[in-house]
């Protein structure tokens, strides 16, 4: 077969890994030849490629980001999209795919497998909220990345009596500051999916500050405040529907200033949470992953998402893996309340 693989989405540690291994083990094992589509949904929609063969994944295991660029394209709100997608993949000779990317990247490969086009997906994303597997690569290098800035992050506010707001990635799912909130020894860690009362927050900071010791306050950005509002940087959606958020972390900082007067400063880790090396359980799932997705594909066991669940990589129809998203449970959020304030 001649395969074409896409990434598509936000871009994350790993993402060259599955791409590594998709390619290896389909052209030494199978005998299949490869395409790559560049940018994401752009690529089928514009017919953008570069050659994808045993010379070109070489030496891309290490490496961050992803050797065919991405977008947040969706093909559905584009005019005659689907058809052009189908038309371009025709003329490419291109007889199956294989999308890795997280929940709108995957969404979209839902939909083109029901409009019949054959298509395995491999779920990407640092946030760890696709529903279907326990994790995702990506999330653990962006947790790592996390811990050692707020590890950093410990010395300097100590010295300055500061207490510190660390912003980390994480739109509807806290997964990104749970774990790396508890690998840091945060003082406090706020999630989108438990609204947080300020002068709580204010308390806990408060009390810290009474063991001689300076508060870290690790913050998802889809964090909010009771009965208020996430705080966007603007209101422009992307072609997903999803606001640009940003900022909670310094309004935050502001809040607990003036309601303890101890000076507050804002960190936003930001993209740095998606750059550089993997680490070693990235690599590895990720590898695992690319192995199983095209064993599928020469299966040709179509609309189906390579999963991990427990140690185990499994199948999972695509439409199930995007259809709710994996939030964190009240009562691993209730683990971490024992180390608030404290």
């Amino acid at each position: 077969m001649r395969i074409g693989v896409l990434t598509g989405g936000g871009d994350c540690p790993g993402l060259n890994a599955v791409i590594r291994a998709v390619v290896r083990k389909g052209v030494a094992t199978y005998g299949h030849e490869f395409v790559g589509f560049r940018d994401g949904w752009r690529g089928p929609l514009e017919g953008l490629t570069k050659p994808l063969g045993i010379a070109e994944v070489r030496g891309i295991l290490p490496r961050g980001g992803t050797i065919l660029g991405s977008s947040r394209t969706n093909p559905f709100k584009i005019e005659g999209g689907v058809e052009q997608i189908k038309s371009n993949l025709a003329e490419q000779g291109v007889d199956a795919l294989v999308a890795i990317g997280g929940e709108d990247t995957l969404g979209v490969a839902t939909k083109l497998h029901e409009l019949g086009v054959q298509v395995v997906g491999v779920p990407k994303t640092i946030d760890n909220d696709l529903g279907a597997t326990d994790y995702t690569f990506g999330f653990d290098t962006a947790v790592n990345i996390a811990m050692e800035a707020i590890d950093r992050l410990h010395t300097t506010a100590e010295s300055h009596h500061r207490t510190l707001v660390v912003e980390v990635m994480g739109r509807h799912a806290g997964w990104i500051a749970l774990h790396a909130g508890l690998a840091g020894g945060a003082n406090v860690i706020l999630l989108p999916e438990r609204p947080f009362d300020v002068d709580q927050v204010a308390g806990y900071v408060e009390k810290r500050f009474q063991h001689q010791y300076a508060p870290i306050v690790v913050v998802a950005e889809g964090a909010q405040p009771l009965e208020g509002q996430m705080v966007l940087q603007n209101q422009e959606l992307d072609s997903f529907g999803h606001v640009r958020l940003g900022g909670i972390g310094q309004w935050l900082a502001e809040q607990l200033e003036a309601k303890t007067g101890k000076e507050a400063r804002t960190v936003v880790l930001g993209h740095i949470q998606r750059g550089g090396t993997p680490t070693a359980f990235d690599r590895v799932l990720a590898t695992r992953l690319g192995l199983q997705a095209i064993d599928a594909v020469n299966e040709g066991d179509w609309g189906k998402m390579v999963a991990m669940q427990g140690t185990n990589i499994v199948r999972v129809p695509l439409v199930e893996a995007t259809k709710e998203l994996k939030t964190v449970p009240l009562e691993r959020y209730t683990e971490a309340e024992v180390f608030f304030g404290s």
